[in-house]
């Protein structure tokens, strides 16, 4: 039996309305549209179209439980209903201000045939950039608690997509990214850097989002929206049959990957759809999926740019530890400390002086706590980090009162190690006592194998982890950026003190990795995948590019120009001057784009890009309405247009431009810039050459 569903009317309210169903479900825009069924065998089913063209051909539904039958097959539908929906909400911090959030949805209610007789709903949400779709369990008498082994949801393709991935890994995001044909996918035999701290690739599966573009133009990127009390999910490859399938993180200590109490949803399983690499970005399909904001105002987060001690850790100038030593159970300053100690009262001073002067926000401290000398490498690292004593050289008092004399938010770090009950247990204590110094953002980090053993980053567990830190953050008015975390998937919407995460191969690995570093087309690739999921907080502004006082062997792999741009193309609310204050206090002319580059946007525009090879963004300002454009290429050198028509009419801007110099080249002259200060309008139209490896900033400011 089919069941096929036309939405024919159309929503004029900023509130959803009911239709009868009669064939297919369609996009507002009418481009996209889903058929749902279920075949003779009971088998759920559906397909997608981009313009009368399969992009997903039938694929089935169903899940696999521990000691139950599977939802496999034998359901018949008991009801379905369609409605529409439009309304305009406000992000508090983002990538804009006004959010159209504009679908149809079909949901459908099914029961088996058999004695059983359970239920299950599938809901789907066809958007104009995109369909998500969701499994609901709803409370029923005889299906109290499911045990899900594996969730057996298909995306069959039509054609052997371009595909930019890493490796379905269920601890780390931390790989570059692989372009290969779909066929050609083999995460099993991914060579992982050796650096890495851990991992784990059991299946031929890569994690989300992946991005793919076809042949005929079409982009598509698979991810999933709102994950909550359930698995990460990665998506095995077939490579015959040119198909992904759910891949649910498990865990080495139960058989069973999700567990949950009816009644409960599932995340929403995503596909992006759009002709071209730019309109992805633009994309608001992930965000739109998540529920409103659940903590009402969240004014007390700023969103912010921020130095801190950090990159000179990576670099091996100063060190996360002081040198203590445990005695009787409590760390103690026996009198060897290597004094190489970065995080120092005088040391966060400089940088609250260098952030006070340059319009930057925090300062963030890295290595000021008490448990650095055991906190890798050791299994027993449970109750070796301790959230509120600073380490004899750091000052706590002083340094916070300090920094707000200056007018700068200290930034609170967290390392976890990955011992999840020492943090658990000293939360509420942790987040109090920035709340007592009126610290508003932490950095939390879980570098390591899970504690408790057998967890992994990923699965359910950590998700929970992840998720009831960050809730509990808010309570105390604290807001979170976590580093080796789970992935994004749009819960900023929904809890706005997530402000951003890592979850990608960031900057530090170009100080360390013994690879080489990340190579020149990383950034255009990431632009396109992880950004596609929420803000990164990727650390730019490396101006040191080459390093070799410290590290001869290691470099950024991109021009100056290129770490500009980056405060406009990669996103986040909370974006760091990573590189040390003497590098900046040397480079006067391209500091001034970093003091001047704004943080929170009321407008984005991608002005054009492709997947991979280069991408140039425009964001305007919330506060000033200026704007600030960033492009950055690949390895290939290339010329860009840019077109202005973005500007507002009738308005002149003075644009300061920070552009590669005629030799430029990420590794043989990655330091040569040009500057040059120019007026453009809505009309102008200008021409510029990236380097190898480089980019192109422009501050764009209204004139009076």
């Amino acid at each position: 039996m089919k069941i096929r569903f036309l939405l024919i009317v159309i929503c004029t309210s900023l509130s959803s309305c009911w239709a009868e169903p009669e064939t297919v479900l369609v996009s507002p825009n009418e481009n996209i549209f889903l058929e749902f069924s279920v075949d003779e065998k009971g088998k759920p089913q559906y397909e997608v179209f981009f313009k009368n063209k399969a992009i997903i051909k039938t694929s089935t539904l169903g899940f696999d439980f521990e000691n139950t039958t599977s939802f496999l097959d034998g359901f018949e539908v008991l009801n379905s209903e369609t409605k529409a929906f439009n309304e305009t909400w406000q992000m508090p911090w983002g990538e804009q201000l006004d959010v159209v959030n504009h679908y149809n949805e079909l949901r459908v209610e099914l029961q088996e045939k058999s004695e059983l007789k359970r239920k299950l709903n599938i809901v789907f949400k066809v958007y104009n950039d995109g369909v998500g779709f969701r499994y609901e369990f709803p409370e029923q008498e005889n299906f109290k608690e499911a045990f899900i082994t594996e969730e057996n949801t298909e995306f069959n393709l039509t054609q052997d997509y371009k595909t930019f991935w890493i490796p379905g890994d269920w601890d780390i995001y931390e790989h570059l990214y692989s372009t290969t044909k779909l066929s050609e996918i083999d995460a099993k035999n991914y060579k992982v850097n050796s650096a890495l701290a851990q991992t784990s690739i059991p299946e031929n599966a890569v994690n989300t989002p992946v991005t793919l573009v076809g042949k005929d133009g079409i982009h598509l990127s698979f991810h999933e929206a709102a994950l909550i009390d359930y698995s990460g999910m990665t998506l095995k490859v077939n490579p015959k049959n040119l198909s992904f399938k759910s891949n649910l993180v498990g865990s080495r200590n139960t058989a069973y990957k999700v567990k949950r109490t009816l009644p409960f949803n599932t995340p929403w399983r995503t596909i992006q759809i759009a002709e071209n690499a730019p309109d992805l970005i633009e994309s608001n399909l992930i965000v739109n999926l998540n529920e409103p904001n659940k903590l009402g105002d969240v004014s007390w987060f700023k969103p912010m740019k921020y130095t801190g001690v950090w990159w000179e850790m990576h670099l091996g100038k100063s060190s996360w530890d002081y040198g203590m030593e445990m005695v009787d159970g409590k760390w103690t300053d026996t009198g060897k400390a290597h004094r190489k100690h970065g995080a120092t009262t005088q040391n966060v001073k400089r940088f609250i002086d260098f952030s006070a002067k340059n319009n930057i926000g925090g300062v963030l401290v890295e290595g000021w706590n008490t448990g650095w000398e055991r906190w890798i490498g050791f299994e027993d690292r449970e109750g070796v980090f301790d959230f509120v004593t600073p380490y004899p050289d750091y000052n706590l008092d002083e340094v916070t009162t300090y920094a707000k004399q200056k007018g700068v938010e200290i930034i609170m770090h967290h390392e976890t190690s990955a011992a999840t009950a020492t943090y658990e247990k000293q939360q509420d204590t942790a987040y109090a006592l920035m709340q007592k110094y009126g610290m508003h953002a932490v950095k939390s980090g879980y570098v390591g194998k899970i504690l408790p053993k057998g967890e992994f980053h990923h699965g359910q567990y950590m998700v929970n982890q992840y998720n009831n830190a960050a809730i509990k953050a808010a309570k105390y008015q604290v807001a979170v950026n976590a580093h080796e975390p789970i992935k994004a998937t749009g819960l900023r919407r929904t809890y706005p003190n997530i402000i951003s995460r890592e979850g990608l191969r960031g900057q530090e690995f170009n100080a360390w990795s013994g690879d080489g570093g990340n190579p020149p087309e990383h950034l255009s690739i990431v632009a396109f995948t992880r950004m596609l999921a929420g803000p990164i907080d990727f650390t730019p502004g490396i101006f040191n590019i080459k390093f070799n006082e410290y590290k001869k062997n290691n470099q950024v792999n991109t021009t100056l120009a290129h770490q500009l741009a980056l405060y406009v193309v990669i996103y986040s609310p909370v974006q760091m001057a990573a590189d040390l204050v003497e590098h900046y206090e040397a480079n006067p002319k391209p500091l001034e784009f970093i003091k001047d580059v704004g943080v929170d946007w009321s407008k984005i525009k991608v002005l054009n890009g492709e997947v991979g090879e280069f991408v140039t963004i425009a964001r305007k300002e919330r506060k000033t309405g200026n704007w600030f454009l960033g492009s950055i290429t690949d390895e290939n050198s290339r010329k860009i247009k840019v077109d202005f028509s973005f500007l507002d009419e009738n308005q002149k801007y003075e644009a300061k431009i920070y552009k590669d110099g005629k030799s430029a080249h990420w590794n043989e002259n990655p330091l040569d810039i040009e500057f040059e200060t120019i007026e453009v309008t809505k009309s102008s139209k200008l021409d510029f050459k990236l380097a190898e490896g480089g980019g192109l900033a422009i501050s764009i400011k209204k004139k009076d």
